[in-house]
């Protein structure tokens, strides 16, 4: 039987989702992608998941090195070889839909949607760094299909206008019509961090922003361990547990280095399925119940470090991705070298991630009062675009 997706729009209590990210880590080929698609589903993955790459969508080519878990990675030549075509993506979905899981995707731009709504996908996942993205927010808001929102490297301010760009279609720019009623939205806890350090999870935030935002929360894990920071999540009530699945860690997948080989992904399904509370997520959960799971995994991990994971609730920026805000979200930057005098349009500019050589750019939201000024002096090509840079 086919994935119902139906459950992201009435989450089941005590029954997270499980995603299993497999992003690139097909590197291109469809035979491996086929293959981690049939080991998402052997280990008990609900959904498959991966991610639409055009390079032009997610950062400029001048963007140069950038640290991930591999080493330093000239990002913009790598999402360059990955990208494929829609045909490549339908094999994937339909090898998900006979092994009776979902298919998932993220996209990264405009093109990207479109490729994803000619598969015919039920649902949308948007990762942290596109939460800011509002003409992507606005666009897929408008498909009325459930939305699901990693909110790492973000503030609650960030969520809270995330969440009226989609809900309410007051981002700056023109919003698409809405069908009857706004998207199912789920929001994913997530630290933006590879590996993510497990003492910085903070799964008490979880909950507390399922209690802020009036939405099922769940949580989106970089850590190490299989078990840990997920089987916690699910203690706490998470609707949907995603993590990335590799066939090995070795492979030379972006990811690979912090992914789950198929038994260990199998280990974690096990786990949230044990710990999942009766409750959703929200002000109903059984503390009793959720203390009996603290207690347990304590007697495996040692209380000091399941505390350390529990964290203290309030939604902020973690330490270890502190210094990528700003610079991994979407920002202003200028698509090749614009001269002074030059008048900035949307065909001259991209909404982009900066990352850590070039400088950053106005926020996506303030992009409608940059559009039709003059530039005063000379930007680089792949430079953001500021205040400053105006007459």
């Amino acid at each position: 039987m086919a994935f119902d997706f139906s459950r992201f729009s009435s989450p089941e209590p005590g029954r997270p989702v499980a995603v299993a990210e497999i992003g690139t880590a097909h590197g291109g080929d469809l035979q491996r992608g086929l293959d981690l698609v049939d080991a998402c589903a052997d280990a008990g993955a609900d959904v498959a998941k991966l991610q639409v790459v055009f390079a032009e969508e997610i950062l400029p080519p001048e963007a140069g090195l950038v640290p991930l878990p591999g080493g330093p990675t000239p990002l913009f030549d790598v999402f360059r070889r990955l990208e494929r075509p829609v045909e490549f993506y339908a094999a994937l979905a339909e090898r998900a839909g006979k092994r009776g899981i979902g298919f998932l995707a993220s996209p990264f731009g405009m093109k990207s949607v479109a490729l994803l709504e000619e598969i015919g996908v039920k649902a949308w996942k948007v990762a942290s760094p596109e939460l800011n993205h509002e003409p992507l927010l606005e666009r897929l808001a408008g498909t009325g299909l459930p939305m699901i929102l990693s909110t790492g490297v973000s503030r609650r301010s960030d969520i809270h206008r995330a969440l009226e760009v989609v809900q309410e279609g007051s981002g700056s720019g023109e919003s698409r019509s809405r069908p009857a009623g706004v998207p199912a939205v789920t929001l994913l806890h997530c630290l933006t961090s590879y590996p993510a350090p497990e003492d910085q999870a903070n799964i008490r935030a979880m909950t507390a922003m399922a209690d802020e935002f009036g939405v099922p929360a769940g949580i989106s894990d970089h850590s190490l361990d299989p078990i840990l920071v997920p089987a916690l999540a699910a203690a706490f009530g998470a609707v949907m547990v995603e993590k990335h699945i590799t066939l090995s860690r070795s492979g030379g997948g972006l990811d690979d280095p912090v992914a789950l080989v198929p038994d260990d992904f199998a280990r974690m399904t096990a786990a949230i399925k044990k710990y999942a509370d009766v409750s959703n997520g929200r002000k109903d959960n059984s503390s009793a119940a959720r203390d009996r799971a603290i207690a347990e995994l304590a007697g495996f991990y040692g209380r000091d470090r399941v505390e350390a994971c529990l964290g203290s609730g309030v939604k902020e920026l973690a330490p270890a991705e502190a210094a990528a805000y700003g610079r991994t979200n979407r920002s202003l930057h200028a698509v090749g070298t614009l001269p002074a005098g030059t008048i900035l349009t949307e065909d001259n500019t991209a909404l982009l991630r900066t990352e850590k050589v070039l400088r950053p750019g106005l926020a996506p939201r303030h992009r409608g009062n940059a559009y039709g000024r003059r530039l005063v002096r000379d930007i680089t090509a792949g430079d953001g675009i500021t205040d400053e840079d105006f007459e």
